[in-house]
């Protein structure tokens, strides 16, 4: 047997994306548990509520648990929640990550 060894680029790397979230998302608990699901994931990042009734915010961290937080954000969210979409942006590899938690912001 042989073995190629090629690394999959996305194992060991950090990345970092900018998310938005639309559909009935305020006033049912979405930051709380889109928080809760983050820190599960051991991600980093923010949330808050926007003036236009969608959530917002950015998630760091490696890229495969990443990918996790963006279907549970696409799909899932919080029990009451009723997504009809979530589009994400500004999509990048980073060195480092930039917050040291994943936060609510008022």
């Amino acid at each position: 047997g042989g073995g190629g060894g090629a690394a999959m680029a996305d194992d060991g790397g950090l990345m970092s994306v900018d998310y938005e979230v639309y559909g009935k998302v305020q006033g049912v608990f979405f930051r709380k548990y889109t928080q809760g699901e983050a820190k599960r994931l051991g991600l980093v990042g923010w949330v808050q509520n926007t003036s236009h009734g969608t959530v917002q915010g950015q998630i760091q961290g490696p890229t495969a648990r990443v990918r996790e937080l963006q279907e549970w954000l696409k799909k899932i969210g919080s029990p009451q929640s009723r997504i009809s979409r979530a589009e994400f942006s500004n999509e990048k590899t980073i060195a480092a990550l930039e917050h040291k938690e994943f936060q609510i912001v008022k």
